[in-house]
């Protein structure tokens, strides 16, 4: 049989694999997947599941409950050497092995770009990951809980801050759905009020929302600040150090809460540890039909898609545009490069990849959105109704489908589920101090290897 690897279990790599599974028979060809998550994140989803409006799980898609008939290896690979056929692959735990293929899928997916800003990695926090939209809500939930034991004052004041850096898409729909939720908790706590609360966002360029036009891209501007938050456009973080943000307007400020989400770079194995072509901003040559390379210098046996790679763009009228990286391209390449690589297989036909926009659409917080396609801009609740019911149509399996609709449900008879679990990041904390507190020092019970 044939040895397909892909390398990565995101959108592209997903949707690949699930393609894959559909219309190869049966000894045709062994498929592997190489992920250190077990899981597909449905990254649109993000900003709500750290507002609390769609539950953590919902948001992943289990890759052992979808793909039954792939072999999925939980490890990350660092090398990629196409001369030998091969990849290595580093498992959580254990030695690295290597991977020998026949035809290699390449959706590794971006990871946050980052800056050498004083204090970012020690302070700020992404969004990119389930596991990051969680402890951002917590940390919210958890600040304000602290900000209420304390009296007015600098320790309030930062515990009641949150900073967002970047105002591309994860960023606003990220800053607008947890300003929504700030806004709502303070109904329950008495002792702090609105004006006490703090929310910025922090953009280099002299607007946000890139994707859409500076009309309805200026209305966003208006609507938060509406709500109470602070844009800051054209402006660069200078430091975090300690908490403690600095602007290069001069402007400066303690904050309990950073989220960078100041866009993505090309993954490192792709950028630097490949024999494969890639261009000068690190991701993979990919002509039209999703093979890599070049018109005239195809790389054989090797495909690509996702955030990694540079898609032609033929639906486009610029000469040489490329596919912007997002959730949209990255569903309808895996599920085309699947169709390919059995057309190769096979010697049918390969086709290219050509999509035309559906529109861009974001959420905003609670009953707030914007939705554009072409000269047609939604604003308000019928934008926000649209991002849900895109969203849900598009997230895989009708498993997740409902699971998301039942919360959904569930949360506009009975609104947000308020509670924070901030201590699961310390699960032992607990069993510890309790340990301690019914034992003197000197009489702690030991094991039999201690007391050996």
């Amino acid at each position: 049989m044939r040895e397909i690897v892909i390398v990565g279990g995101g959108y592209a790599g997903f949707y690949t694999a699930w393609g894959l599974e559909k219309k190869l028979r049966p000894g045709e060809a062994r498929v592997t997947v190489v992920d250190p998550r077990p899981y597909m994140t449905y990254q649109p989803f993000l900003p709500e599941v750290a507002a609390g409006s769609v539950e953590a799980r919902h948001a992943a898609v289990s890759l052992r409950r979808h793909l039954r008939r792939t072999q999925l290896i939980a490890g990350r690979v660092t090398d990629i050497r196409h001369a030998d056929r091969a990849v290595t692959v580093r498992p959580a735990d254990g030695p690295e092995r290597t991977l020998s293929y026949d035809i290699l899928v390449v959706t590794a997916g971006a990871v946050t770009r980052t800056f050498p800003v004083p204090g970012v990695a020690q302070e700020a926090i992404g969004l990119k990951h389930v596991e990051e939209a969680v402890a951002v809500r917590d940390r919210l939930m958890t600040a304000l809980d602290q900000a209420a034991a304390l009296p007015p004052g600098p320790e309030r004041r930062k515990l009641l801050t949150v900073t967002f850096v970047g105002g591309g898409f994860s960023g606003v729909e990220g800053f607008g759905e947890l300003l929504s939720l700030g806004t709502a908790l303070l109904k329950r706590y008495p002792e702090l009020s609105f004006e006490k609360l703090s929310f910025h966002l922090v953009e280099a360029r002299d607007r946000i929302l890139p994707e859409v036009s500076d009309g309805p891209g200026a209305w966003v501007v208006r609507s938060l600040r509406r709500r109470g938050a602070q844009v800051h456009l054209g402006t660069q973080l200078v430091s975090a150090r300690g908490g403690h943000v600095v602007l290069s307007s001069g402007e400066e400020f303690d904050s309990g809460l950073i989220v960078w989400t100041a866009g993505n770079a090309s993954n490192p194995v792709v950028r630097n540890h490949t024999d494969l072509p890639v261009d000068a901003r690190g991701l993979l040559m990919v002509r039209a039909d999703l093979r890599v390379g070049t018109d005239s210098e195809p790389t054989p046996d090797v495909w690509a898609a996702g955030d990694d790679a540079s898609v032609p763009d033929l639906a486009s009228p610029v000469p040489g545009a490329r596919t912007v990286p997002n959730a949209q391209h990255a569903v309808r390449q895996g599920k085309l490069l699947a169709r390919n690589i059995v057309a190769s297989l096979r010697g049918g036909r390969i086709r290219d990849y050509r999509h035309s926009s559906l529109g861009v659409v974001a959420t905003l917080g609670l009953g707030r959105g914007i939705f554009q396609y072409k000269g047609i801009v939604v604003k308000g609740l019928p934008a926000w109704l649209m991002h849900r019911g895109y969203h849900v149509l598009a997230i895989p399996t009708w498993e997740r489908k409902v699971r998301v609709l039942a919360v959904w449900v569930t949360a506009a008879v009975f609104g947000r589920d308020l509670v924070s679990l901030a201590s699961v990041q310390h699960p032992r904390d607990a069993f510890v101090t309790g340990d301690r507190s019914q034992y003197p020092a000197a009489e702690l019970p030991v094991s039999g290897s201690e007391a050996a």
